[in-house]
């Protein structure tokens, strides 16, 4: 097997860099969806709370959207009757009309500002420079023991 030479290691690095630069260049998207449905905050009030214990807790909120007075469920509990919370609502709420809104709190709603992004390019560089160990050590091949007297 011929020696294990700069070159070689070179060429190994170099692929990895480009790996990692590509997928850089790829954007957000390669790490999760970066589509984020128009939505505006408004505050509301809790009109209906909802237990903890049950697995699929919704409350029911008031809020004004455009000067109209709309209720929309919440995924969520803990919240206590007429609690003020901020709530983010689609943009298409108005255009729905009368009826519950699916809402989101405010804090909880989705962009591209998460750690999807720098931990998967993390990820993904520490599985280059893995790949590219496990390539040396089996390249390298086994060491022999010394005995030492």
């Amino acid at each position: 097997m011929p020696p294990l030479t700069w070159k070689v290691l070179g060429v190994a690095a170099f692929v990895g860099l480009w790996i990692v630069l590509a997928a850089w260049w790829v954007g957000p998207s390669l790490f999760g969806d970066v589509s984020v449905e128009q939505r505006r905050e408004a505050p509301a009030t809790v009109t209906l709370p909802a237990d903890c214990s049950n697995p699929d807790a919704e409350e029911t909120v008031r809020f004004e959207l455009d000067g109209r007075t709309m209720n929309g469920t919440l995924s969520g509990c803990g919240h206590d009757q007429d609690e003020q919370i901020r709530i983010a609502v689609p943009a298409d709420a108005v255009q729905a009309g009368d009826g519950l809104v699916e809402v989101h709190l405010a804090a909880t709603t989705p962009g591209t500002s998460d750690l999807r992004r720098p931990v998967g390019l993390a990820l993904l560089v520490l599985s280059c420079a893995s790949g590219g160990t496990y390539a040396f050590l089996l390249a390298r091949g086994p060491r022999r023991r010394v005995a030492i007297l």
